[in-house]
């Protein structure tokens, strides 16, 4: 889908003892199962196909086979190519609006759904399904229900719950006017260095197997039953076959090194359950297996998942994916329609796509035969989800009814899931559960923090930037606390740094991971803050005054924390709870009269490592040595005290070599760009110069042409300048790890009148605030001068190396006129730095 960031050359990693060599590779069609097909053969639907698509042109069918991205494509573009399908991608939006409405959606479905029903032109009327990615409840939408994430589902061990949050997403994506989503996510993950471990129920294949026929029965109603694919349901996509979860390395989109054996029992074993439940789309991976491209697998695609598993939905592409086979362009890829592939997620190239594949079946590259497969299977859908009978969108059950947007009883039901996902790792001296009644600080930056709580895939792509008003009716962490304690008389002090003019009785620590999607969340160590230990400094700051710790850990996966857990009297891995924060005070605190409300029953889905070398790290290992094993999960009743953990760590990196990262030499790295951000719009640069209110950027030189820019703050607002991505992240913790500086060429043209900050990315934010302006000052005008900032200030100040989101910022309000150039991360320079940070 995008760039994969080269690796670090990682020392100690641990392979998987079942891997073969891709050059050995046999496959073995007999070491599947046979699954009997879920839904009878109706042959008065098989007859309505067969007169449809006798129908049908060659510029009809392939129509039908492409799904377009709602930014590319207008109902006029579905009417005229006969388009099957659209999408949104996680990153976009209706029309560009976040805040875009119920009705809103509920108008453009209308829209698009007319315009392919329309036959004016000759065409023929066959509705077009909208596709979204309603992953933890309908995320897309403000003000909807955020369920756990599945990691979390997964330590709750109730499969009824997943039934019934299935039940609960499917009305809220009803109320949209959509029918379809890509959910549920069946990867067994593997490898927690993969950026979407959280996507995952378990490490362990039997979960997942478990919950994928809870959760597609309450998202599509049960096969065999008048409730099944009704105007209470949608249909839902398994994802994404195969193997995604065990990647070399834990590389998003990476190479599955599997034994064919060990991609049955670990990777595909979700998908026999949810083919026996009647699941009706199926998306291939992004990832290979033994360096051949899923979206590309005859064997994988056709004979395993249509032959012998007897899948008789359609099989939809991943985000462009079919580009990466080889010999295929995202406008064309004749290997993926032959190899099975029957609806392709083209996103922005669709209509060269549509060309394209006429040609090759005009010249006999693609069969007819295959073309009338992939259509087949794509019409039998929508005919069994009733699409040619519910007419309009905005006349079906569900359509613009509010009330079922975070409605009352669907959180009520996500409030469970945060209960019962709640795994307590440690409670020394039975700390937990609190009395309300007392006065208890609430500390770190998870806190009151929405989008640390929810993740990634939750309103926007990667989670990152939403506010708490994005979540109306929904609570923090910290809002539970507040609520159950002053309502016993207690008092709170919220204090994210840990600060506080009362000292407490307890200390509530919320913290943990900032949200990501996919590769962005890609990791080379599993070892929580290894280099700023912000999180666990702020815990031993606490408790060196004598005031008793609980920690609660937001996170995606596992992470090696020993540091942290030493530092924490109680630990809780809390995982990304949703929209629901109260429900963890549900749990951690007693009522009024000292009695426990909810006792912890989640239990690991996931081990949990000792060391940090365990990035490989799952139930039936032959050197399993785990801290907490699969299946551990504390109760009220357990009486259990931790001791102390060793804090070495013992997964070091090497830096490939000791060059400088280049972010900015008049233009920026390749994979970044010039942003300008006020209080009001973040404009996107890519041009030489840009104007806007308060600021200026011209090309100037330093060394050669146009090797440094010019950037002038005019004073009348506060502007930033940032080198950054609206999606793109990348690993430079090996920078910081090689006690590196920023080091930047600059020349003052106008003094400054106030401060100058220099700072780096805090995913959607901005951490460090340097300021420079004394420098600038003391500095010759019109005169180069070289400025170098010891990286560790920025660790310091919160910046995330590992998923770097802003290499560099600068800052000002006041007027002020300075060139800049050679701007880099340079190795070994932090002790000469002009500005220097302690560990």
């Amino acid at each position: 889908m995008k760039k994969i960031n080269k690796l670090f050359n990682v020392i100690g990693a641990i392979a998987l003892s079942t891997q073969v060599s891709a050059e050995s590779i046999k496959t073995d069609i007999d070491l599947w199962p046979e699954i009997p097909a879920a839904i009878a053969v109706d042959p008065v639907l098989e007859k309505k196909l067969d007169t449809l698509m006798a129908k049908m042109s060659l510029a009809q069918k392939v129509g039908q086979m492409v799904q377009a991205e709602i930014t590319w494509v207008t109902p006029k573009d579905v009417k005229k190519y006969h388009l099957g399908s659209v999408l949104n991608g996680g990153g976009t939006f209706l029309h560009g609006d976040r805040n875009a409405s119920v009705s809103d959606w509920v108008s453009f479905m209308d829209e698009l759904y007319l315009a392919s029903m329309d036959t004016s032109d000759g065409g023929l009327a066959i509705p077009v399904t909208y596709g979204i990615d309603a992953v933890h409840g309908n995320n897309k939408f403000i003000g909807a229900t955020i369920f756990p994430h599945n990691i979390g589902l997964g330590a709750a061990r109730n499969p009824e719950l997943i039934y019934k949050i299935g039940e609960a997403t499917a009305k809220e994506v009803l109320l949209a006017g959509i029918d379809w989503t890509f959910a549920p996510t069946l990867a067994v993950a593997r490898d927690d260095r993969w950026g979407r471990t959280y996507e995952s129920y378990s490490e362990d294949p039997d979960i997942v197997a478990l919950y994928a026929k809870e959760m597609i029965e309450g998202l599509q109603g049960k096969a065999g039953t008048k409730q099944f694919l009704d105007d209470d349901h949608i249909y839902a996509t398994a994802k994404h076959w195969v193997g995604d979860g065990g990647t070399d390395k834990g590389i998003d989109q990476g190479d599955n090194l599997d034994s064919e054996k060990d991609l049955i029992a670990h990777h595909a074993s979700g998908y026999f359950p949810a083919i026996k439940s009647g699941i009706q789309s199926i998306m291939a991976s992004h990832n290979m297996w033994h360096g051949d491209r899923l979206h590309g697998s005859h064997y994988l695609l056709n004979d395993v998942l249509k032959g012998k598993l007897n899948f008789d939905g359609f099989i939809v592409g991943d985000w462009n994916s079919h580009g990466k086979v080889k010999g295929c362009r995202n406008d064309s890829c004749a290997q993926a329609i032959n190899a099975g592939l029957d609806m392709f997620m083209v996103v922005e190239d669709w209509q060269a796509f549509i060309t394209n594949t006429i040609a090759q079946v005009e010249s006999g590259e693609v069969s007819m035969a295959r073309i009338d497969d992939a259509v087949r299977r794509i019409l039998r859908v929508k005919m069994r989800s009733g699409l040619f009978d519910k007419g309009l969108p905005s006349t079906r059950k569900y359509a613009n009814q509010s009330q079922y947007l975070g409605a009352p009883k669907h959180k009520a039901i996500a409030r469970q899931a945060v209960r019962e996902s709640l795994v307590l790792l440690k409670n020394n001296n039975n700390l937990l559960p609190l009395s309300p009644n007392a006065n208890i600080l609430v500390a770190g930056d998870g806190a009151d923090n929405m989008s640390k709580q929810t993740g990634g895939w939750t309103i926007n792509w990667t989670g990152e930037g939403n506010k708490k008003s994005d979540f109306p009716g929904g609570s923090s962490i910290y809002d539970g606390i507040k609520s159950a304690v002053e309502s016993a008389g207690g008092k709170t002090q919220l204090s994210p740094n840990g600060s506080f003019t009362e000292k407490p009785d307890v200390a509530i620590v919320v913290f943990g991971e900032n949200p990501y999607a996919e590769w962005i969340g890609d990791i080379k160590s599993i070892a929580y803050q290894q280099h700023s230990q912000r999180d666990a400094k702020l815990l031993e700051s606490l408790k060196s005054q004598n005031i008793p710790v609980v920690a609660l850990f937001l996170s995606g996966r596992p992470l090696w924390m020993n540091r942290v857990i030493n530092a924490s009297d109680a630990f809780v891995a809390a995982w990304l709870p949703g929209s629901e924060g109260v429900g963890v005070s549900d749990v951690i605190f007693t009522n009024k009269q000292g009695d426990v409300q909810y006792d912890f029953t989640g239990k690991l889905s996931f081990s949990w490592p000792k060391y940090a070398s365990q990035v490989v790290l799952n139930r039936g290992d032959s050197n399993y040595d785990p801290l907490f094993a699969y299946g551990f999960g504390l109760t009220y009743q357990d009486k259990v005290n931790l001791g102390q953990l060793s804090q070495e760590n013992d997964f070091t990196f090497a830096q490939s070599n000791n060059s400088p990262y280049v972010v900015m030499k008049g233009r920026t790295h390749e994979s970044w760009h010039y942003q300008v951000r006020t209080n009001q719009e973040t404009l996107d640069v890519h041009t030489p110069m840009v104007t806007t209110k308060g600021f200026t950027m011209i090309e100037a030189d330093h060394q050669i042409q146009g090797d440094a820019k010019e950037f002038t703050w005019h004073g009348n607002q506060a502007v930033d300048l940032v080198i950054s991505s609206s999606w793109y992240r990348e690993d430079l913790s090996g920078y910081l790890a090689n006690q590196s500086a920023l080091t930047f060429d600059i020349r003052t043209e106008q003094k400054p009148k106030g401060p100058v900050l220099i700072n780096m990315g805090c995913g959607a934010k901005k951490c460090g605030a340097i300021d420079i302006s004394e420098q600038l000052k003391k500095f010759p005008l019109h005169s180069w001068q070289k400025v170098s900032i010891d990286l560790l200030c920025f660790a310091n100040a919160g910046v995330e190396f590992e998923r770097s989101s802003a290499p560099f910022i600068i800052s000002a309000k006041d007027s002020v006129k300075l060139r800049l150039a050679n701007v880099q991360y340079t190795p070994a320079q932090a002790k000469t730095a002009n500005i220097q940070c302690s560990q």
